[in-house]
This record gives C-alpha cells, structure tokens and sequence, in this order.
C-alpha cells in the first residue's frame, strides 16, 4: 500500500529549537494516528507533495499512536517532478536513516546537506518486529527561489559583456547549477586576452576545466582539472569557479580544485556556439557572476545579456523511469510480444553498471528448449543462443560497457536476419541469419537469474547484473514502468523503480598518492603497485622514513627510497645511505658535484652556477628538518681570485642557501654565518657549511676572476645528513596513571598511527582520543595481543592482533594501525595484517573532540608502562620528548637499545650503546661494517707474508696499563679458537702455524693424499672455512660443515701426530720448513685467531698495529661467499673433540705468544699437525700414534731436524 499526500502548506514561524530553519508541520494518518501500511514490507512508500521547491532541512518521525507500530530504519528520497527519485546520503555514502525505539519519542534528524525538492518520499526498511510499519512524520525547511535557464543543445545560449567603464578586480566568482539532459556539452566559456579562452565542459558526465590559446574551435585544449561524474543524472548539481590572480578554484558540488591559469580574463559567456562541440542541453539555475544575476538580467533584456537561439526561462524534464538492479534477486519481467509482432522481434533498451560481467536479458524460443541469452562478459555484449544444451548462434559487440555511461541496446530479428547494436553505431553491431526464427514465446526477463522451466541447470552460467535500466521498447513501443510498480503490468523482484541508484566510487577517488581507482557495483580497488604506498587506499608508505630506520633494519650501504613524511603528501626519493660510519648518512646528489674549472673570458665578470638536487624542493627541506645534523662541502681553489677582502668589505663572491632559491649568504666553508669569513687558505677556501637554515646550497656567484692569469676551481659537494630525530623520540611511562596528551587528532576518513613500544608489563593503554560517541584506541589488552578499536557513529569495531611470543620482553615491537573508507587493519612487527571491512553501508566520519590520550586514557583503563618511541598520526611526528620534559610521571628518550638490536651485530661485534641508537664495535670481530658483517679478505702471493708481534711478558708487566685488554687474555691459555676462510689451487701447503714463547706450536696441514675415493679437492678454487677449538688435551676441526675424523658422511680426513722440539733447538720441522718455503697464493678471508684479527690489523690499520707486512697484499672481495658457518664464540659448530689425541699434564700455551699462519690451502685431505713440547717434558710415546705410510706429498719424522728453517724471531704472527 502506498500513499501520496499533496499539501499545502505555508509559512508557520520560525522554530525556536532549530532557529536557522523555519519549518512546515503536516500530520498524515491513514487511520487512527498515523500512517500505517496494510501489508507491511520494503515495498511500501510514503510520499510527500511540497507544492513547490523547497528548502528541506531536517525530519522527524515517530511512531503510530497507541500502538506498537514504528519503523527502526528508513531511506529518503527527493525529487522535483515526482519521478527520478533521488537517494539522499549522508557523508555520500551512508543511506539509511535510524528510526524510533518505541511509538511515542520524536527521532529529530538534521540533514547535513539540505535538501531543493517538491518531493519527499520516505521508505521504510525496518520496523518493530512485534508490531507493524507506523509513522508520524515531521519536515523543516525554508522557501526555496531561483532563476531558471534551459538550453536545447542547438546554438542557443547568452552572451554577458562586461560594461567597460567597470573597474578590474583580481577577483573573479561565478555560481550556478545545472541539470544535464545529455552527458557532453560546452556549459561556461570565458575569453581573455590574446586569444586565450577557458572553458568549462560536460564530457561523458565529468566537468572539465579546459584551456585553449587561439581562437578557432580546432585548436586541441589542455586539461587543466576534472572534476565530478555521472553529472548527467538529471539532478541539480552546484559549480563555483572563483579567480584570485592567476589561481582558480574549481567547485562541483562540495569537491574543490585549484588550478593555476596563464592570464586574466576580460568577460565570461555563459553558452556560446562552439562547432566542434556538442552545446548543453539542459538547464542552468541561479547563474551569478560577482553578485549579478544573469539569469534575471536576460529576462529583463538588459543590454549586458545577449540571447541566442531558443533560450526558455523554465526547465521542462522528460519522464525518463529508471530501474535499480541491486542483486542476486533483482528481476523484471516484460511481455515479450505486442498486437503488431509479426514474426519477429524488436527489442530496445539502455543500462549503466560497473560490472564487467551480468546478465542483461533472457527469453524463450517458440521453439522447444531454446533459450536466448544477451549478457555481459569482459564489458562486452553477447548474444547466445542454445537449444538442446548445444549453442546455436552467437554475436558479440561494443567495448568498454562498464564505464558507467548510458548505454543503449537494440536486438532486431527481422526476416532470417538477427542484429545486435550499441549506441546506435554501426561499427558496434553484430548480425547474423540463423537458420530458425528468433522471437519470443512470452515473456522477457531483464535481469536475475534464468526464470524458464526446464533450465535450472543454467540458472547459474552467468554472474548478476548489477546497474540501472530504462526506455524499455518492444516492437518500438515503449512500456511503462510506473506501471509495474503499480502491478498492471508485467512483475518484479527486489528492484528499485524511478531511480538509478548508481555511485561513482571512484570520484573523489579515495586513493590516495596517484594510485588508480577502479570499481565495480558494490566495492571499488586501489591499485598500489606503483605508488610506493600499501593498503586499500594507498595510504601507508611501504619505504622508511629515514637512512636510519633502513640499518635498524639490518641494512647496509646502498641506495634506497625514504618517504620523510610517512603516509603525508610528501613523494617519496631515492638518496644513498651511507651506513659505513658510526653516523648513518643520508646522501643527497646534486647535477655538479666535481672540482669545476673556471677561466676568464673577454667582457664576464661574474659567473652564477645553479645546482639541481636530485629531491625535489619539500623533499629536501624534510629531511633537513628532521634530520640530527646537516653539512654540505663548499671548496674554493683560486689564483688571483679573490672571494672577500674589497677595501669597501663588500664580498667579490657569494651564494645562495636555503628554502626556496635561497638566500644571500658571504660566509664560507669553516665560518659562522653572517660573519663574512672563510677558513681560507693561501690558494683555496675549503670546509663545511653546517648551518642547517643555509643548506642547501642552491647556486654560486664567482667574481674576480676576470683579470689575467686568474682561475678559479670550485666544489660543492654533496648534502649529508645523519640522525633522525622523529625515530629516536621516545617518552617512558614509569607509572599506570602518568600520560602525555596532545590536541585532537583529526582522521574523519583517513587514519592511520605507527609507533614502537617496550615494556615489562602485560597490559595497557598506548594510545585514546574520545568524541561525544566515537573513539579511537590501541592497547595491550595481554602480553600477547594488540587491540586496535573505534566506533565511528555506527558500533564498536575492533581488530586484533596476536602473537605467539610475549611482547612484554622489554624489547622494541613495531605497531602500525590504519582506518580508511574500505577496512580498518593491524600489525605488529612482522606478523600478517588483520583487517576488518567497514560496514556495508558506507563509511562515518571519525568525530573527536577530546584531547589526544598518550600512554594513558580519560575512561579510566589500565594506562601504559614502558616505553613509546616514534609515534606518527598520518605521517606527523609528536614531539614526545618535549611534551615529557613538562609532564610529571614521564621522562624523555628511553635507552636500551640493544636488546632490541643488538643481535644485529655479527661475528663476534659488540653491541654498543648510544643515546639515539646503538653501535657495533667491531674491534674483537675478524670482519668489518656497520654490522660486523664484512669480511676482510686480501689476496696473496707467493712471496707476500703478514708478520703480526705481541710484546714480551716483562714488557708487558712493565706498561699493562697500555696494553688492550684483548692481550690479558691471550697470556695464558688454557686453549685456542681459530677460525679462517681460504681458497687456492695450491696443493700441498702449511694451513696454520703456531708458537709460543715457551716452544710449544700448533700446525695444521693440508695433505693431498687421498684416503677415500669418495674424497673431493679442497685445492678448487671454491671458498672454504675452516675452524679449530682447543680446550686443554681436547682438539675439534671442522672444515666446511664436517667435523673430522670421525665424522661418517664426512668427505675430508685429518690426522694428527704430536712432536716436540729439543730444549736448546729453535727449528722449525724439517717438512713445515720445506711447506713455509713454498709460500701461498690464494685468497685468505677473516682470520681469527682468539681475539686478535691479524689480517683485518694489517689491512686496515698497517700503521698503528704490530704488524710488518713482506710482499705485495692486496685487499679483496674474494672470500664475499665466506661463512656458511659462522663463527660464534666459544664454539666452532659441529666439531667432534679428539680427546686424548694428545695428553699434556693440563698444560697451557703460556706467556705472550708469537703466531705464524702460512695460510697454504690444498686439495683433497686436511691434515692437522699438533705438536707439542714443554721444557721439562718430552713423550716420544704420542708420536708413535701416527702412522707416516698417511702421507704421500710429504714425510712427516718423529726427530727434529736442526738444519731446517729456524724461527729467528719466536714472537711474531706470520701470514
């Protein structure tokens, strides 16, 4: 049942409650207090006619008297006409309306946007489950007056001429609203001078701002601003163009462009001819320009309106009735056949969607069981048709039929010939001459899914149409929809009848950072794959914000993009961290950073040098402003050019620096600013300008270098800067009830909130900012979960997060929250993102107005102990640590770095704290880098030798207090740890060779004998590691990942033998003479032996290390494949321990000793060689446990050999 009020209504006062309206009151009732429906559904209405346009403000409803009727959700909708009813929306997104909660109370409701209509019709979509649709319903508006235009789309159109007497303004303001009949069309041009003209256009539903230079219609515009769409919905829409100077802002509806224009122009048209335009067919309303009423002026015929063509002061509308397909169940049925059918069939119609896919029509053939499908598949049109589950025919036409636009379909079966057509061009049709007549049996069905019988089994071949339908034609007769609705005529199903509830999804585009925006009926998509931005927005930079958040990280030197300002509008760039320093630099190029060689020529006095930086002008200024410290080289060579000393004072050079093109500046490298000095030298000016509100150097002005024989050379180098001081600023929270708090936070659309936290504790409050309904938290609800919730008008909604580690480990964890139009996600650290959708009905604006609630709250929960570091809300930094410094409770910065980070300092790297960070002190590690991760490698030949000295015990106890403290550990030890990688094809050599002051040495020996077929050469070429552990009489080797010898599945064999100099013999064994002179080529990579690195000493400090180096070394890249195994401390992996290999009385290499490495690498068989010999011990007995048949390169004796190489100096480290 539904019902249609026409009253008259007049001006009662002005309401006291609501004083910006004046309201209208009317009561209906279709019985006793109220409007009550007979059959109670979706399909019932209430409609309201106005009189006459009118200003509609507010509603209000309420149930019906004495009863138990009420509606708890209704939609609104307005119209001019009675028909194209228009859904009104609430943050243009939001449809229903909520109702009452009982029969008695008033449901006031404010429309955000007022509404211009005659027409109101309220439609119910839930009511009191225990009693029946009831209604009392209340408007407020105001009288609503305006001056209407029409234009036919021929050459009509008005024509306003400046007066020329009228003073020029730098402020230009034109208004209006149209209504569009057709989807193209010239609406407003202006003209200026020389040739210029702006124009304002209807293309395909969108506003464009175009600009043109000549005057002929064929010159080809440029795009200056698009704006709106589906605009030629045949709804009234608002547009302002305003000109202040040479900007322009562009408003359509309540979106707003500014676009900057190339001149002032001298009078604007309202409609003019155009020929290579389509002109606007539709109405204009209330056209101003600078207060002028236009519209009036033309109905007036003053001589400042021109009128052309057939221009109508009033807006006649064709009825055009529209039908929504919303889903699944969304159907029409038509008949199928008229009195004039004769033999065929005619059939025409016009749909919009942003489906790709959805079935359009389908019909029954008179034919038994065929069927005729026209659908959409890849947004292209296609006709099937099928008889006995086997395909008779098909056609396919049009392109690109998901773009939004109205799009009319005609299907013709005339005389054995069947076409298909789209928008009425020939070059999108399709046809064909089937062998049977195509007509139809009955019924058309538009929509849903296959409703004919026998057919169930393809019910489900083709996906939903989703979109809008209209004009209707069978046999060229149009059928009328109203009287669907009423049932006489035809049925339907889930439809929404007179209106096209169409939503561009897409414009404003709600992706942000130039990602593009597509969609379909239901959901749009952001492609972010370009952007540099994640999320379903693009919102969320994937990059860091900093060079030092990328080595926190575990990175290392390299180039790399950051995004300075997070998710903020800043692009992000590509710039070179430079993490080789304790300091992590972040390296900004320029388009000259070489030594430029300046010459004088003939009649220039001066030379300007302008420097381009690779960031662009807001990129640069960030990451000056956040960063710690801030330099740039500036270096100066001359003859007979002076920068300064002018008997005036005034500076013969200078530069410029700063923000924009910069400012003067006449101090130079070295100096302070201002002071008009340099750290100059006799011929060259050289330092580093620090000043962070001169950097950076935009340009050079050279003088004083046009005399003879001057020259000048200048180098501006680089920007550099180090410290981040948004990823360092910290607050720690000692107590459960101290907090920080910061002013509102605003993210009505759009939030997103990053922050690192650590704590002990297992729960609390990190972060809450509350509305009068609407709130935004995140917490620790366990130590093992995080709970980001909000309400946004319409519930509580929460996404969590859980762990399967504990988070109260006092270690740094990463949180990152985002709320957007689309979902509300979650992560923390490294974990996969929880989301959580928004509702089906469109999104809320986030409404806060309490103050922002840091490491606490205002709604009394458990407030946060710990640490926050790094907080951003949409790409800004709080300033915690200022905010601390004055905040009881609170204590800026929060040390304790490296149990967060201090595992990424490798191979043996301590962890080192700082302020703002950490450091890997790499001093006790054989490699090098930021992280200790770099191996140190050098290449050897056969005559190159590194002899490394440790001084002698009573030089020692002479001068400890000069010693490191790596040396008190080697004095006496109880064992040895050494570690080296190598790669040769050397084969025999002498891998490791160590002495003591006591004449007790370590050899290790790589043999080429081959014991087991299975056995593969070391001597390869190929990167191979070796590591030794000695613990008292316990030895284990390991090479590569097998431990010898007694490893099975091991591919190497090792032997050792124990031998033992004579007290008064320095020699060395005759065979390790002989393998030490035939030196080493190769490459040897990290060596350590205990605590000391002798090869990374001689390569990196040759200078100030006890190191003598013999023969050409050369530092390499040539063990980059090293370590496989890692050296880690106190152990050397796997290795099986050869206990009693060799028996000393607990002996201990004693004293300082001297350590010879000849790092000689073989082929197929290590052997290790450990001798003993203490000075009152001698045991023959160890030796004999060595077979001598093992070797066949070599002879290994039990004797020494006194006439073989002697050790001249025992004290030193050979390599």
């Amino acid at each position: 049942m539904t019902i249609k009020y026409h009253i008259a209504l007049h001006l009662l006062k002005c309401n006291k409650v609501l004083s910006i309206f004046c309201f209208y009151h009317f009561c209906v009732s279709a019985g006793a207090g109220g409007w009550s429906p007979i059959i109670s559904d979706r399909y019932q209405w209430l409609e309201v006619d106005l009189g006459e346009r009118t200003k509609i403000t507010a509603v209000a409803t309420q149930g019906r008297y004495g009863s138990s009727d009420w509606l708890t959700s209704y939609l609104l909708m307005f119209s001019d006409t009675g028909h194209n009813w228009r859904q009104y929306r609430q943050e243009d997104s939001i449809g229903s309306f909520p109702g009452n909660s009982n029969a008695d109370s008033v449901v006031h409701y404010k429309l955000q946007q007022p509404a211009i209509a005659r027409f109101i019709r309220l439609i119910p979509l839930d009511w009191n489950p225990n009693g029946r649709i009831g209604l009392r319903l209340e408007t407020y508006g105001c009288p609503y007056t305006s001056d209407v235009v029409s234009f036919d789309g021929g050459s009509s159109g008005l024509l306003y001429w400046l007066t020329s007497g009228l003073k020029r303004t730098s402020r230009d303001v034109v208004t209006l609203k149209f209504k569009a009949l057709r989807n193209s069309g010239t609406l407003l041009q202006a003209e200026g001078q020389e040739g210029l003209s702006l124009s304002l256009e209807l293309e395909r539903g969108k506003l464009l701002l175009l600009l043109r230079k000549g005057r002929t219609s064929s010159t080809e515009p440029q795009r200056l601003v698009s704006l709106g769409s589906l605009l030629d919905d045949q709804h009234w829409h608002h547009v302002a163009v305003e000109r202040r100077g040479s900007h322009l802002n562009l408003t359509v509806d309540k979106h707003t462009e500014r676009v900057q224009i190339p001149a002032e122009f001298s009078h604007w048209i309202s409609q003019k001819p155009v020929t290579s335009k389509k002109n606007f067919n539709g109405c204009l309303e209330n056209l101003l320009y600078n207060g002028h009423n236009l519209i009036e002026l033309a109905k007036n015929k003053k001589q400042q309106v021109t009128i052309s063509g057939n221009v109508t002061f009033s807006c006649a509308e064709p009825v055009s009735v529209a039908v929504t397909f919303t889903g699944p169940e969304s159907f029409l049925q038509l008949p199928g056949t008229t009195m004039s059918s004769s033999g065929g069939v005619s059939i025409g119609f016009q749909f919009r969607t942003w489906n790709k896919k959805g079935l359009l029509l389908s019909f029954e053939l008179p034919q038994q069981g065929g069927v005729a499908w026209l659908y959409l598949s890849e947004a292209r049109l296609q006709l099937q048709i099928h008889k006995s589950g086997r395909a008779l025919l098909e056609l396919s036409a049009g392109a690109s039929l998901n773009d939004g636009q109205w799009h009319s379909v005609e299907l013709n079966s005339r005389q054995g010939r069947l076409t298909i057509t789209v928008d009425k061009e020939e070059r999108d049709s399709s046809q064909a001459s089937p062998s049977f007549p195509v007509t139809v049996e009955s019924h058309l069905f538009f929509g849903g899914k296959t409703q004919f019988n026998g057919s169930q089994k393809c019910r489900n071949l083709f996906s939903v149409f989703q979109g809008c339908m209209r004009l209707f034609t069978v046999d060229n007769q149009n059928l009328d929809l109203i009287k669907v609705q009423e049932k006489q005529l035809g049925n339907y199903s889930n439809l929404q009848i007179d209106i096209c509830g169409i939503i561009d999804r897409c414009s404003p585009s709600p992706c942000e950072h130039g990602g593009p925006c597509s969609q379909s009926w239901t959901v749009f998509h952001c492609n972010c794959s370009d952007s540099g931005y994640s999320g379903a927005t693009c919102h969320s930079s994937v990059y860091e914000q900093s060079c030092e958040a990328y080595k926190h990280n575990g990175n290392t030197s390299g180039h790399f993009y950051i995004d300075v300002d997070g998710s903020g509008p800043i692009k992000p760039q590509l710039v070179y961290c430079n993490m080789t320093e304790e300091n992590t630099w972040m390296v900004i190029q320029h388009n000259n950073t070489e030594l430029t060689r300046l010459r004088p020529f003939t009649g220039v006095n001066q030379y300007s040098i302008h420097f381009d930086y690779s960031s662009e002008e807001e990129q640069l200024l960030a990451v000056i402003k956040q960063s710690e410290h801030c330099e740039q080289e500036l270096s100066y060579h001359c003859k007979m050019s002076r920068l300064l000393n002018t008997p005036e004072g005034s500076p013969l050079s200078w530069w410029f620096g700063g923000p924009g093109a910069g400012r003067v500046q006449t101090y130079w490298g070295g100096a302070q600013p201002g002071s008009q000095q340099c750290a100059c030298g006799l011929t060259e000016d050289s330092g580093l300008l620090t000043h962070k509100e001169s950097l950076p150097v935009r340009s050079l002005v050279l003088g004083d270098i046009q005399r003879p024989g001057s020259e000048a050379v200048y180098r501006v180098g680089p920007l550099q800067c180090h410290g981040d001081r948004n990823f360092w600023n910290a607050a720690f929270f000692d107590k459960e009830t101290s907090y920080l708090h910061f002013p509102t936070f605003h993210g009505e659309l759009s939030a997103d909130i990053s922050f690192l936290f650590k704590t002990m504790a297992s729960s609390g409050v990190f972060l809450e900012n509350l509305g009068i309904k609407d709130f935004i938290r995140i917490e620790l609800s366990s130590s093992t979960q995080v709970v980001f919730s909000f309400d946004v008008g319409n519930g509580p909604l929460e996404v969590r997060v859980e762990s399967s580690f504990p988070l109260n480990d006092n270690r740094w964890h990463r949180v990152r929250a985002e709320r957007n139009v689309k979902e509300a996600s979650l992560r923390l650290d490294e974990l996969p993102v929880a989301t959580q959708e928004a509702p089906a009905d469109g999104h809320f604006h986030l409404q806060l107005n309490s103050q922002l609630f840091i490491g606490g709250t205002a709604s009394r929960q458990k407030g946060f102990r710990g640490c926050i570091r790094s907080l951003q809300l949409n790409g800004v930094t709080l300033d915690l640590e200022e905010r601390a410094k004055i905040t009881p409770g609170v204590q800026p910065g929060c040390p304790g770095h490296c149990s967060s980070y201090g595992s990424l300092c490798q191979n043996h790297g301590r962890c080192v704290e700082r302020a703002n960070g950490f450091h890997c002190d790499c001093n006790l590690s054989a490699y090098t880098g930021v992280f200790c991760q770099t191996e140190v490698s050098a290449s050897f030949k056969s005559g190159t030798s590194v002899s490394y000295t440790f001084k002698e015990p009573y030089e020692m106890s002479r001068n400890s207090s000069a010693l490191p403290s790596s040396i008190y550990s080697d004095m006496t030890l109880r064992g040895e740890n050494v570690s080296l990688s190598f790669r040769t094809n050397q084969s025999p050599a002498l891998l490791l060779y160590v002495s003591s002051y006591y004449r007790e040495y370590l050899a290790v020996l790589i043999n080429k004998h081959v014991l087991r077929s299975k056995v593969r050469s070391l001597a390869n070429g190929q990167l191979h590691t070796v590591s030794i552990r000695r613990l008292t009489d316990s030895v284990s080797v390991q090479a590569n990942s097998c431990a010898l010898p007694l490893d099975p599945h091991c591919s190497l064999h090792i032997f050792y033998l124990a031998h033992f100099l004579s007290p008064e013999s320095d020699d060395l064994d005759a065979d390790l003479s002989r393998l030490a002179s035939l030196g080493f080529t190769g490459c040897l990579s990290v060596v350590h032996f205990n605590t000391i690195s002798p090869l990374k000493e001689a390569l990196l400090r040759p200078n100030s290390s006890p190191v003598i180096i013999t023969g050409p070394l050369a530092q390499s890249n040539c063990g980059s494949a090293a370590s496989a195994n890692s050296y880690s401390s106190g152990s050397v992996g796997s290795g099986v321990p050869l206990v009693n290999s060799i028996r000393i009385d607990s002996a201990l290499i004693g004293g300082v000793i001297a350590v010879v490495i000849f790092v000689i690498v073989t082929a197929l068989a290590i052997t290790a060689r450990f001798l003993y010999r203490r000075k009152d011990t001698y045991r023959n007995k160890e030796v004999k446990g060595v077979n001598q048949e093992d070797s066949q390169d070599f002879p290994f004796n039990n004797q020494a050999d006194s006439q073989n190489l002697s050790t001249e100096n025992p004290k030193e480290y050979f390599i």
